[in-house]
C-alpha cells in the first residue's frame, strides 16, 4: 500500500534511446530510473519511468509536486519533415521570402548543394492587400474580404496550420492582429501563428522563418504535450507540467504548445544549466560541458561560471558543429537559445563502410528500437557501443542497474562480420578504431565552440556526461590537450538534474528602430513598462501560476549604419537624461570591451527592447550531496576485466570500482566506474579521485603510462 511520505519533484528528459528520470523528495531523496524510450509514444516511457519511481519511493502519484521535461520532440519534427501542412499569408509580393532567404551557403563549393525544402510550399504561400510603412503608418488598408477568401482557398487545400507575416508589422501589429482576429473566428480548427506575437522585431525573413518554424511544428508539439497531460492525469499526477526552453528557462506545457518555437532546443539545455550550477558551486568556472547520449553529441561551453547564449540559430541544415560559422543550411529560428553545437555520435551511432572502403560511424543511430547488436532486440548493425563492450568498456553483464543485459558475443560478432572481415583487420582493432572514429566526430563539437571561437581548449576542464560521455571523455580530452576532466554525480542522468535546477523565465522584445538621444526617457519607460505588463500576465498562468518573480530590462544599441547590436542591461525606471547618459556610457563601454575601440560623436541608435521574467522554480541547493549520495551506492558487475586501450597500451586487466570506493581512495590508470547511469573509463595515462561535492576528477598524467 502507498503512502504519501513527502513532497517530490520529478524531471524527465527524453533521449533517443533512453528516458531518464529523476525523482527528488523535499528531504533530498532521490529515485532514479533509466528506461528504453518508447518510440512510438514518448510519453509512454515518462509514465513507465515515472510508475517505477513512485513505486520503489513508496509514493502516492499525488505526492508529485511538479514535472519538468525537455524534449526533442520539436527538433525531430523538422529533422525528419514530419510537421504540419503549412500555409502562410503574406503582403502582397512578399509570398517568396521564405525562398530568397539570405545569401548564405553552408557549404560555397559545392555545385550540387541544395536549400531545404520550404516548409509552406508555393501555392500554400498566398497574398492579401494590405500595407503598413517602415514608420508603422498605414498606407493601404487590409482587405477583410480577400483574407476570407485567402484563408477558405488555403484550408480548402487541406493546410493544417496557417502563419501570417506581413511587412513592417513590427511597427504596427494592427493590420496582423485584425487578421488573425478573422482567421480564428472563421476557422477555430486551424493553429494560427502570427509574426509580432512569436517575434515582434524587424528583419523580415527572420521574422518569417520564425513564424513558419512555430507553424509547422505547433500540431505535433501541442498534440505530444495533450496526450502526455492527459497520460499524467489517467495515472494520478495532476502536477503542474513545466517544459524546458531553448534558453534554458522553463515555461508552462500550455505555453510551450501556443510558442513551441521556443522548445526547438529543449533537450540539450538543461545539460548545460547543470554545469553551470557546477561551475557556481564548485569553483571549475571555465568548463567545456560534453553530453554524449545514444543518439548525437553536445557541446557547450562555460566561461567565468556563465553560459553562452544565442540570439538566433538554424535547425534542420542537417547535424553540423560548424553551423554558426556556415549559416544558411537550415531553417532560422530568432529565438533566445543556449549556443550548443551537435554532432550525429552517440552510443548508437551506426557503423557501415562508406565508398572507399574506410569506417562511417554515424549519423544514422539504432535508437532504443531496435538498439545495439549487444542490446539483443534484432539489430544486426554494429554501433559504437558495441564497440565499446568488445573493448571491455562496459559490462559485459548488464547496464542500468541490470536492468538491461548486454550480450557481449553479439557485439564482438558484428563487428567481425560487418567490418573487420571487410578492411582486413582484427576485431580488437576495428572495435578501437571505431571508438576513436567516433572520438574524432566528437571533437569536431569541442572545437566549435572553443578553437573557433578563438579559446584554447588545454584552459578549460571538460565536464563530461550523458549515458556514453564519460566512457570517451578521457580519450577526447587527451586529443584536445585538455587536463582535467569533471564526472559529475549521476551522469547519465544529468540533464534530468539539469531540469530541476532552472528557472521559469519568458523573453519578450519589441522593435524601436529610434535615435537614443531623441528618445525621452520617459517615453522609453512608458514602453518597457507595456511589455513589463505582457510579462506580468504570463505570470498568472493557470496551469503554473507564480507569485515572486523579477523582470530585468535591456536594449539591443548600435552605432548608426552598423549591422550588429550589444545588448545591454537597463538597471531600474528611467525618468530624465541622466538615466540616457548612463544607458549610453554604458553603451560605449561594452563596445570598447568588445571591438578594442569606440566611435566618439556617432549617433547611437535603439534597434530593440527586452523584458525578461523571471522566478525561481524551487530551492534546489542539495542537489548535489542528494545525486552524490544516490550514485556513491551503485553496485559493479564485476570486480576486473580486461580492457583494451589501443596499440599503446594494449589489453589490461582492469578494476572496475564504485563512485564510493573512489572517493575512499583515488587511484591511478587504468580503471573503470560503474555506476547505474554510465560508466566511466580512466585509460592509463589519467588517475583519478571524488572532490568534496561528488564530482570524479580525472587528471591526465604527464609522461604517459
Amino acid at each position: 500500500m502507498h503512502q504519501i511520505l513527502k513532497k517530490t519533484r520529478v524531471g524527465a528528459d527524453i533521449g533517443g534511446t533512453f528516458t531518464d528520470l529523476v525523482l527528488i523528495d523535499e528531504d533530498g531523496g532521490v529515485i532514479r530510473k533509466k528506461v528504453p524510450s518508447t518510440t512510438g509514444n514518448y510519453a509512454q516511457g515518462i509514465v513507465n519511468a515515472l510508475d517505477g519511481a513512485l513505486a520503489d519511493g513508496a509514493y502516492e502519484p499525488a505526492a508529485v509536486s511538479q514535472i519538468v521535461h525537455g524534449t526533442t520532440v520539436a527538433t525531430n519534427t523538422i529533422l525528419e519533415q514530419t510537421g504540419a501542412v503549412c500555409g502562410l499569408i503574406a503582403t502582397k509580393g512578399f509570398r517568396d521570402i521564405l525562398e530568397l532567404r539570405r545569401l548564405r551557403m553552408p557549404q560555397l563549393y559545392r555545385l550540387d548543394w541544395q536549400k531545404p525544402p520550404v516548409l509552406a510550399r508555393r501555392d500554400h504561400r498566398l497574398e492579401v492587400t494590405e500595407r503598413i510603412a517602415a514608420d508603422g503608418s498605414v498606407l493601404v488598408p487590409l482587405d477583410t474580404a480577400e483574407l476570407a477568401a485567402v484563408g477558405r482557398q488555403l484550408v480548402e487545400a487541406g493546410v493544417e496550420a496557417i502563419s501570417i507575416a506581413f511587412l513592417n508589422s513590427y511597427a504596427n501589429p494592427a493590420h496582423e492582429r485584425e487578421a488573425a482576429l478573422l482567421l480564428r473566428e472563421l476557422f477555430p480548427q486551424i493553429p494560427i501563428s502570427v509574426s509580432t506575437e512569436i517575434l515582434p522585431e524587424i528583419q523580415e525573413y527572420e521574422r518569417t522563418s520564425t513564424t513558419v518554424v512555430n507553424s509547422y511544428v505547433q500540431p505535433r508539439v501541442k498534440s505530444y504535450l495533450e496526450s502526455l497531460r492527459g497520460t499524467l492525469n489517467a495515472s494520478g499526477v495532476g502536477a503542474p507540467l513545466l517544459i524546458m526552453q531553448s534558453n534554458g528557462g522553463l515555461m508552462t506545457s500550455r505555453a510551450a504548445g501556443e510558442s513551441p518555437v521556443r522548445i526547438i532546443e529543449s533537450g540539450p539545455a538543461a545539460g548545460v544549466i547543470a554545469c553551470r550550477e557546477i561551475a557556481q558551486n564548485c569553483g571549475y568556472a571555465n568548463m567545456i560541458c560534453f553530453d554524449m547520449g545514444g543518439t548525437t553529441a553536445k557541446a557547450s561551453l562555460i566561461e567565468n561560471a556563465a553560459i553562452q547564449q544565442a540570439t538566433e540559430y538554424e535547425v534542420g541544415g542537417g547535424v553540423s558543429a560548424g553551423s554558426r560559422l556556415n549559416r544558411g543550411g537550415g531553417y532560422v529560428v530568432r529565438a533566445p537559445s543556449i549556443d550548443i553545437a551537435e554532432v550525429g555520435a552517440g552510443g548508437g551511432s551506426l557503423v557501415s563502410i562508406d565508398k572507399v572502403g574506410g569506417i562511417q560511424v554515424g549519423p544514422s543511430s539504432a535508437g532504443a528500437v531496435p538498439g545495439p547488436v549487444c542490446y539483443q532486440k534484432g539489430n544486426a548493425q554494429p554501433t559504437v557501443t558495441d564497440a565499446n563492450v568488445t573493448l571491455g568498456y562496459i559490462s559485459p553483464v548488464g547496464i542500468a542497474g541490470g536492468s538491461l543485459t548486454i550480450d557481449a558475443g553479439l557485439a564482438r560478432e558484428a563487428i567481425g562480420e560487418r567490418v573487420s572481415s571487410r578492411i582486413g583487420q582484427g576485431v580488437d582493432e576495428t572495435a578501437f578504431g571505431i571508438h576513436t572514429i567516433a572520438n574524432a566526430n566528437m571533437i569536431r563539437a569541442l572545437r566549435s565552440v572553443t578553437v573557433e571561437r578563438g579559446r584554447d581548449p588545454s584552459e578549460f576542464s571538460l565536464c563530461a556526461f550523458g549515458g556514453s560521455g564519460p566512457v570517451h571523455a578521457a580519450h577526447v580530452a587527451r586529443e584536445m590537450d585538455i587536463d582535467q576532466v569533471i564526472i559529475p554525480p549521476c551522469p547519465g542522468l544529468f540533464s534530468a538534474f539539469g531540469l530541476l535546477l532552472a528557472d521559469i523565465e519568458r523573453h519578450y522584445s519589441q522593435s524601436v528602430r529610434q535615435a537614443l538621444a531623441s528618445l525621452p526617457a520617459d517615453e522609453l519607460d512608458r514602453r518597457f513598462k507595456a511589455l513589463e505588463d505582457q510579462a506580468r500576465d504570463s505570470a498568472s498562468d493557470p496551469e503554473h501560476p507564480i507569485a515572486a518573480f523579477t523582470i530585468a530590462r535591456s536594449l539591443d544599441l548600435r552605432y548608426r549604419g552598423q549591422v550588429y547590436s550589444l545588448t545591454i542591461e537597463v538597471d531600474g525606471d528611467l525618468a530624465g537624461p541622466a538615466d540616457i547618459e548612463r544607458i549610453r556610457r554604458s553603451f560605449k563601454s561594452e563596445y570598447q570591451k568588445t571591438y578594442g575601440f569606440e566611435a566618439p560623436g556617432e549617433a547611437i541608435d535603439i534597434e530593440a527592447m527586452r523584458v525578461v521574467i523571471k522566478a525561481d522554480a524551487t530551492d534546489a541547493r542539495d542537489w548535489f550531496q542528494a545525486a552524490a549520495r544516490a550514485d556513491a551506492a551503485s553496485a559493479v558487475s564485476q570486480p576486473s576485466r580486461q580492457a583494451y586501450f589501443g596499440p599503446d597500451f594494449g589489453w589490461m586487466e582492469t578494476p572496475i570500482v564504485s563512485r564510493d570506493a573512489l572517493q575512499r581512495e583515488p587511484r591511478r590508470g587504468p580503471f573503470v566506474i560503474e555506476g547505474y547511469d554510465a560508466t566511466t573509463v580512466v585509460p592509463p595515462d589519467f588517475e583519478g579521485q571524488v572532490d568534496a561535492w561528488g564530482n570524479i576528477i580525472l587528471n591526465r598524467k604527464t609522461g604517459g603510462a
